[in-house]
């Protein structure tokens, strides 16, 4: 048997509560460059700048993605901000999740009550492949909503036995 390898990058989708966050991102960022070139001092300008550079560096963080790599069991999440920066945000083995289904699946909802704490780490839009899965990491028990796609998901399927594992159909 052969070494498993698949990965797959999901766009985040701009919410609502990310435009306010740029439009008042960038209105004060603007009055604060207003106001210093008002003043005209040496300082003012510097500031003035500083605050449009901060504003430009603060949007950056509003582009996300989020790429998925499993590798023999292991899966991987990362996310991606402004096609430049990565940080890890969850690594575990699939044998370690207790359950994984379909996030609409009305009969296996009520299991993951028992989540202390839930992550979602998809687009933003409920669709055919958005999937959530309970785990315990870095001792919290975590619900993490991901979108898979049917390579990702039957790759995942090798290794995750069926009693854990419900693929909607």
């Amino acid at each position: 048997m052969g070494d498993v390898f698949k990965e797959q990058i999901i766009q985040r989708k701009p919410t609502t509560k990310d435009f306010i966050f740029r439009v008042l991102l960038i209105a004060a960022a603007g009055i604060i460059f207003f106001i210093a070139m008002i003043f005209l001092t040496g300082f003012g300008i510097i500031f003035g700048f500083a605050a449009v550079f901060g504003a430009w560096y603060g949007m950056s963080f509003l582009n996300v993605e989020y790429e998925y790599v499993f590798t023999n069991g292991d899966l991987d999440i990362d996310i991606i901000y402004n096609r430049a920066r990565r940080k890890r945000l969850f690594s575990g083995h699939v044998n370690n999740f207790e359950l994984m289904c379909h996030v609409e699946d009305n009969v296996r909802i009520g299991e993951f009550n028992s989540a202390q704490e839930t992550r979602d780490y998809s687009s933003g839009v409920v669709g055919e492949n958005t999937y959530a899965f309970l785990t315990t990491h870095n001792s919290k028990r975590l619900k993490i909503i991901f979108e898979p796609n049917e390579k990702l998901l039957k790759a995942i399927g090798t290794v995750l036995t069926r009693r854990k594992l419900f693929v909607k159909q």
